[in-house]
């Protein structure tokens, strides 16, 4: 019996160290994100958090189907972890749609203007000022300096 429960964590570990949460920088984007009132919310950390009171609900409702089984099957001691791993992992869900939603409307504006320069409705000069203020409108990367 001992040798099963030690193999269930060892596969628990091992699971939830795919899940990890968001890095220090992806932290201070999702941060600025938010302050900027860009973060696109497919998931709510906090409803994460709280289904993570409940066997596995927390890693299923955060889309770590693989945890939610093993949290299942090591529960009552998975709702130590399961409630944290429903709120970083939806932050993670979060983060990952922002910079994709980010990216999708950044690339239009780029491919819009393009267009613009290449029909001769801009010159050069405001295809450049324009271009770098697009980048700039779209870049939430952490700078440490």
């Amino acid at each position: 019996m001992l040798k099963k429960n030690l193999a269930f964590l060892v596969l628990a570990g091992i699971l939830a160290a795919g899940c990890t949460p968001l890095t220090g920088e992806q932290k201070a984007e999702y941060d600025l994100m938010q302050q900027e009132e860009v973060l696109v919310e497919e998931k709510n950390p906090v409803s994460g958090a709280v289904l993570g009171v409940l066997p596995g609900f927390g890693a299923f409702y955060a889309r770590e189907p693989l945890v939610g089984v093993v949290d299942l099957l090591l529960w009552p001691a998975s709702i130590l972890w399961d409630p944290v791993v429903g709120y970083e992992m939806s932050k993670k869900v979060n983060y990952r749609a922002t910079v994709a939603e980010l990216e999708r409307k950044r690339g239009k504006e780029l491919t819009d203007l393009e267009n613009q320069r290449d029909l001769g409705k801009i010159d050069d000069e405001n295809y450049v000022a324009q271009k770098r203020e697009i980048e700039r409108r779209y870049d939430f990367r952490y700078d440490n300096g």
